[in-house]
């Protein structure tokens, strides 16, 4: 979706993305001119005599003004060069939006031994007339001008200053954006501000690391750091602990407003002209499904399949979305055009739905405690009530993600779109049902110790990795499939030859299931006398790390983990002329470390050895208290490979330490409840 918010980071800045505009004028050059009124630039601090570094940063001003046609943005900056490395920055881009305006540079410099020399005399930028980010499938309209700084040296000082225009139809004149400091940024000044023209102050947030430091003028609010120190967030905390050294903005004044005017956006767009070819596929879809779920699934294959998916931010679409009709005419969408035309199909079904703006950046921890504002997203969907229910629905994911109650990625915060308004909504988080990853490995050692074993390997992925996988693998015919594992494996470590290779996904459980059979060389270890052991593949698990942090850092912050769930089931059947009471294994256990199941069972039965370990993140955040235990345990923790040892004329009863029943790889279903990759009190 690529929704648009104002963002200037002060750090060394070199481009500056502008939303788009539907404004007929173009300009597709830069300009060069004397700086804005509402700036008045700050002094440069003098370079220390002792500077070290890649470069030192004289000047940074970053400031936005808001004015009733939109924004703009000034950037005035000027460094030392004090490291080879940094001459790097001479390469300098522009990147605008023609349709807003164009940019200007009010200078550009290099100071030498007290000379100041004018670039703007003898060099100038060089437009690219292009779409950088076609390969992306992404229509966005903008231009970049480059150039790069002639006979740039170390110990020179390079100062480009320069202001660029923005503005998008959609919100009128209301803003939003923020202004962020680097969390460890080169000496120097730098200084952020946002200024407004009378009737245009915007709400204001700043993070407490600024609170104390921001400055309010009669229309204005600036900071100023001289040299900030480094700040880094606390070690592996949750993602909004590293939302620091920012100041945000918005004319929004609660999310209910957001929610309002977006809704307004998509009841537009989503409204059929009276003739429209979309009014007929739903008359189509209602005649061939008989219940409201078949009918909104086949509505959202329609448009997955379709709609081939093209971002397209040209003329105000960054924030505005194409309509249905338009949608269907071109037979192309970014999610915003997919999403009205799904909610179209849906209406004429006679199904309730709603778009819904989320965050597939993985940012959107924290997100209810910032300003309201469209610019925190970047996708939206559907979410629809279909028989009592509510079922969330992507129109640009594979026709194989199908509705479901729970949205693929893995939301925090979403926004519901309605023209009521609309509160942030937090989603619910449990951990997961079934296996991210998994890998199956079945080894057929029966024919004896010294002859390659038959081999099986299924590898299941689920959710965007398994959807990936899905749509690489299914755009292949078998042959191709079965030649680029064939070439690829035989000869390794683990195959004499790749016979077979089978692929399927499974849209009820989201499980994209790769087998490849076969057979191959066992590391069987020789132990003497007779003796034999084998590392079992997927067995193992390495310990987590420590949980601790430097002093200076926040030590009552929770720590994080990152939502996961793998589990590894292993059979060897058991060379025929071995005696089955001869084996044994080595150790079972089930443990809890930093919010993560650890977990790994053994049997032995039917002539086969069977081992399953399943990890998963039961917690997603850890307390610091429960942290600390933790770490005083880690040295005990079990990272222990799984052996299985044959030891002739060493009768075991090791079948007494194991409670429960561990299943084949023939008899483990990857499409089933895999309870059995977790101890029974998690099952």
């Amino acid at each position: 979706m690529r929704l648009s918010s104002s963002v200037a980071i002060a750090a060394l800045i070199l481009a500056a993305p502008i939303a788009a505009s539907t404004e007929s004028a173009e300009h597709d050059e830069v300009l060069t001119g004397p700086a804005p009124r509402w700036v008045e630039p700050s002094e440069p601090l003098p370079v220390p005599a002792d500077a070290s570094g890649l470069l030192f940063t004289r000047v940074q001003d970053t400031l936005v003004h808001l004015e009733d046609e939109g924004q703009q943005t000034y950037v005035g900056q000027r460094i030392k060069i004090l490291h080879p490395q940094a001459l790097q920055a001479g390469n300098l881009a522009l990147t605008w939006n023609p349709a807003a305006g164009a940019p200007t540079v009010h200078a550009l410099r290099i100071y030498r031994d007290g000379t100041a020399i004018d670039l703007l005399e003898s060099s100038k930028f060089e437009v690219l007339r292009r779409e950088d980010q076609l390969e992306m499938a992404m229509l966005d309209g903008l231009l970049t001008a480059t150039l790069r700084v002639p006979d740039l040296r170390v110990g020179d000082e390079l100062e480009l200053v320069f202001t660029v225009p923005s503005h998008d139809p959609t919100f009128g004149s209301d803003s939003f954006g923020f202004l962020a400091l680097a969390d460890t940024p080169a000496p120097g000044r730098f200084r952020l501000g946002v200024s407004w023209d009378e009737g245009q102050k915007p709400n204001f947030r700043v993070t407490p690391d600024f609170a104390e430091i921001a400055k309010n003028g009669a229309n204005s609010l600036e900071i100023h750091a001289d040299n900030p120190g480094i700040l880094n967030p606390p070690k592996d905390a949750p993602p909004r602990y590293g939302w620091q050294r920012v100041v945000e903005y918005s004319d929004f004044t609660d999310w209910p407003d957001v929610s309002r005017r977006t809704a307004t956006l998509f009841v537009t767009a989503s409204r059929l002209q009276a003739d429209s070819a979309v009014k007929e596929e739903a008359a189509r879809i209602a005649a061939a499904h008989e219940t409201q779920l078949g009918r909104a699934q086949a509505a959202l294959e329609l448009v997955q399949e379709q709609i081939r998916y093209v971002y397209v931010g040209l003329n105000g679409g960054n924030l505005t979305p194409a309509t249905a009709d338009q949608t269907w005419q071109r037979r192309y969408g970014d999610c915003k055009g997919k999403t009205a035309l799904l909610l179209a199909l849906l209406a004429e079904l006679g199904i309730d739905a709603e778009p819904v703006l989320a965050s597939n950046q993985g940012i959107d921890d924290g997100f209810d405690q910032r300003l309201p504002s469209p610019g925190l997203f970047d996708h939206v969907l559907v979410r629809a009530r279909i028989d009592g229910k509510r079922y969330w629905m992507d129109g640009t994911l594979p026709k194989v993600a199908r509705a479901g109650i729970e949205p693929l990625m893995p939301y925090r915060w979403v926004l519901p779109i309605d023209a009521r308004g609309a509160e942030l909504e937090r989603l619910s988080w449990r951990p997961a049902s079934l296996p991210l990853e998994m890998s199956l490995y079945e080894i057929d050692a029966r024919a004896g110790f010294d002859v390659p074993a038959r081999i099986a390997q299924t590898t299941v992925r689920r959710g965007i990795e398994g959807l990936a996988q899905y749509v690489q693998f299914s755009a292949l015919t078998k042959d191709q499939l079965e030649n680029i594992f064939t070439s690829q494996m035989t000869g390794g470590s683990t195959w004499d030859a790749v016979e077979s290779v089978t692929y399927r996904y499974d849209p009820a459980t989201q499980a994209s299931i790769l087998t490849l059979s076969g057979t191959g060389p066992v590391d069987w270890d020789d132990d003497g006398d007779g003796k034999r052991s084998l590392a079992l593949p997927g067995g193992g698990f390495s310990p987590p790390a420590r949980r601790q942090r430097a002093k200076d850092q926040n030590q009552e912050a929770p720590f994080y983990n990152e939502p996961g769930y793998d589990c590894h089931v292993t059979t060897v059947l058991l060379p025929s002329d071995t005696d089955p009471a001869d084996w044994s294994y080595n150790s079972r256990f089930d443990d809890m470390m930093y919010g993560r199941m650890y977990y790994r069972a053994f049997e032995r039965r039917d002539g086969s050895i069977r081992m399953i370990r399943g990890s998963r993140v039961e917690q997603r955040e850890v307390d610091a208290a429960t942290a600390a235990r933790d770490n005083a345990r880690l040295a005990d923790f079990d990272n222990s490979m799984a052996w299985v040892r044959y030891r002739p004329g060493t009768e075991s009863s090791i079948e007494l330490l194991q409670p429960e029943e561990v299943p084949t790889v023939s008899e483990f279903d990857v499409t089933g409840s895999a309870k059995a990759c977790l101890p029974n009190y998690l099952r």
